[in-house]
């Protein structure tokens, strides 16, 4: 029987989520809920959804196992908790949520209710991520000396102003470090572990936003390995986002959707080029496939009662790191995560 999902708050991913959802044959989207009338019935239309504003009776429904959550991220605890201690699973967009705080009181309401909780992350099933992942489980690349995380992306001022929530400290979490930049910082905690400490500058250069739209961070993982992060949504027109993973054997580059370099002690160096830029200019220039991926090992998850490979807990560690990086601004001085 196949796996019922309600999508709640149909933003500008929420159309990502249709379209992988739908290629899945264990998967079923039964409605939609948002909480505004038109908002609802124009997606509703354009994907041939059944829809309601009404989420309280949508979480008294028999027929939904699962509360996909694209609301505002500042909104994802909130609607996430209702859903599990409604005895449904849940699944929400990236950032868990904006604060350490409601994350954690998201993952207890899961924990506590018995229900899976997954985290969108889709880069995670990137192929060339995957390829990465391999190379390291066989030890190709050698002791991970640095790893570097690039997400130079652009966004024009409609974009924020496409909706009151954007740019802003309570709904948004921040800026690109949250909302663009957390794919490739997740990627980079996926491949070099937790981080010791962070020392991080932003600003805002280009928007009028009460948030940043370009910063820098310096890191040092608990492996003794050291790290840069750039950050920006002022960077025109929009740069492929980079992943650069470097060990004493060798070195792998993640560019856009692409496996950049492989250069390997003792192999033949391998390069790709036409580097697809994933969302550099437009959150909707992204592939599907890695969420049909990421939807996958939810369904996989959830059949054999067991978390999925991006549950809380793993999202919360991306979180942590980027809500340093805002701290170690307002510091300005470095802060602590692990360790002295």
């Amino acid at each position: 029987m196949s796996v019922r999902f309600a999508l709640v708050g149909p933003g500008a991913v929420a159309a990502h989520h249709v379209k992988a959802l739908r290629q899945l044959k264990d998967a079923e989207i039964v409605i939609l809920c948002h909480p505004q009338e038109e908002a609802a019935r124009r997606f509703g239309d354009k994907f041939d959804l059944p829809w309601t504003t009404d989420f309280d009776a949508l979480l008294q429904r028999r027929d939904i196992d699962v509360v996909d959550v694209t609301t505002p991220s500042g909104a994802h605890a909130e609607v996430g908790i209702a859903a599990a201690r409604a005895g449904k699973h849940v699944v929400v967009e990236k950032p868990i949520d904006v604060t350490l705080d409601k994350a954690d009181a998201l993952i207890s309401a899961c924990r506590t209710a018995g229900v899976r909780l997954g985290v969108i992350s889709q880069y995670r099933f990137m192929d060339p991520v995957l390829e990465l992942h391999g190379l390291l489980r066989e030890g190709k690349l050698g002791e991970l000396i640095q790893g570097d995380a690039y997400i130079k992306w652009y966004r024009s001022q409609d974009y924020y102003d496409s909706g009151d929530w954007r740019g802003t400290w309570a709904l948004d979490g921040g800026g690109p470090f949250i909302n663009q930049g957390i794919h490739f910082i997740d990627l980079l905690l996926s491949v070099m572990g937790p981080v010791k400490w962070v020392h991080a500058r932003t600003r805002t250069v280009n928007h009028r936003i009460e948030v940043e739209d370009i910063g820098t961070a310096m890191v040092e993982f608990v492996s003794g390995a050291q790290g840069v992060i750039q950050a920006s949504t002022a960077i025109y027109p929009g740069l492929p986002a980079r992943l650069e993973v470097h060990g004493s054997r060798g070195t792998v580059i993640v560019e856009g959707e692409k496996l950049a370099l492989k250069a390997i002690e003792g192999e033949q160096e391998q390069r790709q080029g036409d580097v697809v830029a994933a969302g550099a200019a437009s959150p909707m220039s992204i592939d599907v496939k890695p969420f049909v991926r990421q939807f996958q090992d939810y369904l996989e998850a959830l059949s054999q009662d067991r978390d999925p490979a991006v549950s809380g807990e793993v999202a919360r560690c991306s979180l942590q790191l980027i809500l340093a990086i805002y701290e170690s601004n307002r510091r300005g001085k470095p802060v602590t995560l692990q360790g002295d």
